[in-house]
Order: structure tokens, then C-alpha cells, then sequence
């Protein structure tokens, strides 16, 4: 009778040392996702993409992103989602599969002229196109104070702070 009990607290010990070892390798690795900064950029992989009310598919959509490549902010993590927002405010969780790290922008979404693209990172160097409000760029490079973008076959540069996607002064 007594060596049955030592089974059991020997099988109950064993139980309780397996469930706190999947507990740590689970808070492990929610806390090493709570380790990368936030709030960053990031951009949409693929589309649609669902964004939802709250970390989960359990929750409801309630919108739906239908263009891959527009820039989005971390503001909140929980396991795999990421609580993001747009340019225009739109904001919800979206799962971490469909983010890249890639880094694209929005050209002044906040104004109402357009925007110039330079050939050089200068205010005299020459204009060679210029943008309109909500166009989306690739961002190659910032160095806090310009950005080199690309869009269809033209690059240049563009002064950081009229970029949705780049943080002012951020160097990439």
C-alpha cells in the first residue's frame, strides 16, 4: 500500500515537471516575440489579408486588405498576430504570417500637392517626377533625413518626412 503511493507522487511529480516545462517553452517564446521594438513597419505579404477584432480566427473579420506591399504599423503583439494599423487609421490584429519585413511607404498620404521624387538626396538636385498623395513605394534605403525609393521603373529620392512608413529620422 505504501509503495502505491510513492507511484503515484512520483507519477503526479512527473505530470507537474511536464506541464511547467510546456509552459516555459510557450512564455518563452511569446517573450522573445515581445522582444522585437514597437511600434515598427512593416508591409503586407499577401492579399486578401483578414484583419480582425482581436488576436485570433475565432474573432470576426472586419476588414480585409486586397493590396499586397501597403506599409503597416506594429503597435501590439500577442503570440502570432500583430495589432496593426494603415495610413488611413484602419486598424485590428492580423496574423504574423502574413507580414514582411520588407519596407514600403506611402507618399503624403496628409497632403493635398504632390510630392517630389529627386534624383539626388538634395533640395537642389533635380526633380524627376513628382508623386501624388497615397502612392506606394518601395523603400530601399533612409538615412534620416531622405529616402531612396522605387516604384514601377523610376527611383529617387524623397524627403523622409513626406513618407507614410518610414519613422522621422529612422536610418534603414
Amino acid at each position: 500500500m505504501h509503495r502505491l503511493s510513492i507511484v503515484g507522487a512520483l507519477v503526479r511529480s512527473v505530470l507537474a515537471a511536464a506541464l511547467l516545462a510546456a509552459s516555459a517553452t510557450t512564455t518563452g517564446s511569446r517573450a522573445e516575440t515581445s522582444r522585437i521594438p514597437l511600434p515598427r513597419f512593416v508591409s503586407l505579404k499577401v492579399s486578401p489579408a483578414n484583419l480582425r477584432i482581436g488576436p485570433g480566427v475565432d474573432y470576426s473579420v472586419e476588414w480585409v486588405f486586397m493590396r499586397p506591399g501597403i506599409p503597416l504599423e506594429i503597435y501590439q503583439q500577442y503570440g502570432n498576430w500583430r495589432r496593426v494599423r494603415d495610413w488611413t487609421g484602419t486598424n485590428g490584429w492580423i496574423d504574423v504570417a502574413l507580414l514582411s519585413a520588407r519596407r514600403t511607404a506611402v507618399v503624403a498620404p496628409w497632403s493635398k500637392g504632390n510630392v517630389a521624387l529627386r534624383k539626388k538626396p538634395t533640395l537642389d538636385s533635380p526633380v524627376t517626377s513628382w508623386l501624388e498623395p497615397d502612392v506606394g513605394v518601395k523603400l530601399r534605403r533612409c538615412d534620416g533625413q531622405w529616402c531612396r525609393v522605387a516604384l514601377k521603373s523610376m527611383s529617387g529620392f524623397v524627403k523622409q518626412i513626406d513618407l507614410w512608413g518610414a519613422y522621422p529620422g529612422e536610418v534603414l
